[in-house]
């Protein structure tokens, strides 16, 4: 078959047309030096500084040095495959960061790549790592609180939308717990919590994310992650990133926490960086600019004001101490920047005090004005009669006589640093600090043992909200305690002695016999509880105050009712105790151990009504009752594994 000459001549023709005379020019050097996380390349003449560049494949780095022959480039990845005389192009860009809504509940690592395993980000805007700290114009003070739900903190070292608070402490002594606790605190707040972990071993990541996520916390939170596995760029650029992503939240018009766990790792991953890049050591081997690599970060902390959204960014920054000295150049530079400090002292947590604050050196600058009316009132006083009470154990330790003044501030302070304890991972909400606060400072708690103080406040606290709900719901809507409420609150504080005198009634007529020494005050309190929820309940009248009205003594009919009330419920305590050894095995994940004992307990007297019986008669669990409960366990377990399939 023969070509047709015209055919071709068009072909080409249209070839010819469809033809682009198109250069395209980059900008490209040479490696010349590359290890340790560092390259040194020549050639990239108009490069800016914190520009990206790209090795090779896909391995991004950053500028650091601009130098008269060579940059200085941070590879933000492995540099095993970087090799002298490689080819490295500018892209143009600055480093940035996704931002927006699509990263809430995300892990990712400080170049905004996914590390949970659940799809990449779903998000098209971004951020520099970088930008210039809100000026004072755009500002307005702090005086908004941002509530941790932690006593100590929030009664003494109140903190406020955007502010910048510091954590300090040596290793182990709950610094992580608090900001933690702070994350918890923010559920249903409208906070966007960013934790950014920085030089922290991987386990140690993988658990906080664990808690949050056990507590609900990553409904609302972003962890950015540079582990101590991660090159020291990555380790360097990782608060930058936590920042952009709060940034984003504040120019936005809403609230944003963002932890920064530790600087102390930041500083030493920057100097590694400084070192290798041959610039001049100072203190400690710090570069010279390590105070404006800090104080850059957290002036971009801030409160905007009313014309820009009102948005805030609040910093609460965690540096690691060494053998308690805070004159140590890194912790003396952020004490300097941030707006107070919150200082953990290993000998208290060492003594059971926690978290573990000193309340001489922490302080909050910020003050009264980041402090709602409630806590102001109640809490006015506790920070000097802490402080006084220091200062008069220390001088007690010297075995002099004390007066009768002296003896009972120091049964106070005793009581107030038992009342300031706190469980891990349980922060509290504003009325139930303010109630327990009261109780402590208005001397309502005088009278009773330390070891009394907080099953008592508990007690309180419970009776409050479940049979005067209106005091707990008035603190928590309009965050003050006014005089008629304060009336209220004094008028109800009887039940502390009722409580008391209960308790001792129950060791007195023998009610404990049966119950391990060690549930003895377990029970005590449970019992009491439940004597609460059934006032509230109204299948009860309020025998507390018939037991205040007689003097503080249990006489009948009161007597009668608390027999019956105690038939009732030992049976059904002594059977939740003893599943709480068999709990384990039977728990689904993110479900209530409580729930599953009182769902036991339900199906015990469903299956044998017998058994309740026989325990309030025999006052314990005999060998033949404990035979049936094991029966029963299987099948209760059976009847929950039939559920789950």
């Amino acid at each position: 078959m023969g070509l047709n000459p015209e055919e071709v001549s068009a072909i080409l023709q249209k070839e010819i047309n469809r033809f682009e005379t198109k250069l395209e020019m980059d900008s490209v050097g040479v490696v010349l030096q590359v290890g340790d996380g560092i390259a040194r390349v020549w050639g990239l003449r108009d490069v800016m500084m914190s520009e990206l560049v790209v090795f090779g494949g896909d391995v991004t780095g950053m500028v650091l040095n601009l130098e008269a022959d060579n940059v200085g480039v941070a590879i933000l990845g492995s540099d095993r495959e970087i090799k002298e005389g490689d080819l490295v192009k500018r892209t143009g860009k600055v480093s940035q960061v996704p931002v927006g809504p699509a990263l809430i509940g995300r892990v990712i690592n400080p170049l905004g790549e996914p590390l949970d395993g659940e799809g990449p980000i779903a998000s098209t805007a971004s951020r520099l790592l970088e930008s210039i700290a809100p000026n004072v114009v755009e500002r307005q003070p702090v005086k908004e609180p941002l509530q941790t739900g932690l006593r100590a903190i929030d009664s003494m070292i109140p903190i406020g939308r955007g502010q910048r608070e510091l954590i300090i402490g040596d290793r182990q002594t709950g610094k992580t717990a608090i900001a933690v606790d702070a994350i918890i605190n923010q559920k249903g707040t409208g906070v966007h919590c960013i934790y950014v972990a920085i030089g922290q071993k991987a386990s140690s990541v993988a658990r906080v994310i664990e808690v949050l996520r056990r507590h609900g916390a990553m409904a609302y939170t972003t962890v950015v992650s540079a582990t101590a596995n991660d090159p020291a760029p990555l380790q360097y650029i990782a608060p930058y990133a936590g920042c952009a992503i709060g940034e984003d939240d504040m120019v936005n018009g809403r609230h944003a926490l963002v932890i920064y766990d530790d600087l102390s790792k930041h500083a030493q991953a920057y100097r590694q960086l400084s070192l290798l890049l041959r610039r001049p050591p100072g203190r400690e081997a710090y570069p010279g600019d390590i105070f404006y690599c800090h104080s850059r970060l957290l002036e971009r902390a801030a409160k905007l004001n009313d014309e820009l959204g009102g948005g805030s960014l609040t910093a609460l920054p965690v540096i690691e101490t060494q053998a308690g000295d805070v004159s140590a150049y890194i912790p003396t530079n952020v004490i300097s920047i941030t707006d107070g400090q919150i200082y953990l002292e290993p000998e208290l947590f060492f003594s059971g005090v926690r978290p573990a604050i000193n309340v001489g050196i922490s302080v909050s600058r910020v003050g009264g004005k980041a402090q709602t009316k409630a806590m102001k009132k109640v809490a006015a006083s506790l920070r000097l009669d802490l402080a006084q009470y220091r200062e008069l154990e220390a001088f007690a330790r010297f075995g002099a006589e004390l007066d009768e003044m002296t003896k009972q501030q120091l049964a106070r302070g005793e009581k107030m640093v038992e009342l300031l304890k706190q469980d891990q991972y349980v922060p509290e909400t504003l009325s139930r600090q303010v109630i327990a606060i009261w109780a402590g400072v208005s001397g309502r708690l005088d009278r009773f043992a330390v070891t009394d103080v907080r099953r008592l406040e508990f007690l309180l606290y419970e009776y409050l909200r479940l049979v005067v709900p209106d005091i707990e719901q008035g603190i928590e809507k309009d965050k003050d305690i006014p005089i008629v409420r304060w009336l209220k609150l004094r008028r109800h504080s009887f039940v502390l002695d009722s409580f008391r005198t209960i308790m001792n009634w129950l060791e007195a007529k023998g009610h404990l016999s049966g119950i391990p020494p060690v549930l003895a005050t377990i029970f005590e309190q449970r019992f009491c509880h439940h004597i609460i929820e059934l006032i509230a309940a109204g299948k009860l009248t309020n025998i507390f105050f018939a037991v205040f009205k007689t003097r503080q003594t249990v006489k009948e009919p009161e007597e009668a009712k608390l027999r019956e009330i105690i038939a009732a419920f030992k049976p059904q305590f002594l059977i939740e105790d003893w599943m709480a050894g068999k709990k384990k095995s039977l728990q689904a994940e993110d479900e209530s151990i409580v729930q599953i004992e009182s769902d036991f307990y339900a199906f015990v007297t469903g299956q044998d009504g017998k058994i309740p019986a026989a325990i309030a008669a025999d006052g314990h669990l005999s060998a033949e009752t404990t035979a049936k409960l094991e029966t029963l366990l299987e099948a209760f377990r059976k009847k929950r594994e039939g559920k789950t399939a």
